[in-house]
């Protein structure tokens, strides 16, 4: 059983996946390392939502960002992050 603490961090997290335009986000960067102007433009969202979305998602660990020149590219943070998206959008699509 978690700590409350790691159960309080644990809602966050799921509060925060709640949000239809942040998961869009985290299924765009699943395959690859995103900008925030491909995020913007592909999603068809402005690029300050698009941060504003990125601020949070990188706050709970969900994402890390990658400074190549004057650009971030914006990844999952790992395969247990990525394993649960891919798991989750699986369950949906399953069969009654």
């Amino acid at each position: 059983m978690p700590s409350d603490s790691d159960t309080a961090t644990l809602a966050e997290t799921f509060r925060l996946l709640g949000d239809p335009t942040r998961l869009r986000i985290l299924f765009f960067c699943l395959e690859a390392p995103r900008s925030v102007g491909d995020i913007a433009e592909s999603l068809q969202l402005s690029q300050s939502l698009v941060s504003h979305h990125l601020r949070l998602l990188r706050g709970a660990r969900l994402v890390r960002g990658n400074r190549l020149a004057k650009q971030i590219f914006y990844e999952l943070s790992d395969r247990h992050v990525s394993g649960m998206l891919a798991d989750m959008a699986h369950h949906v699509n399953e069969e009654n």
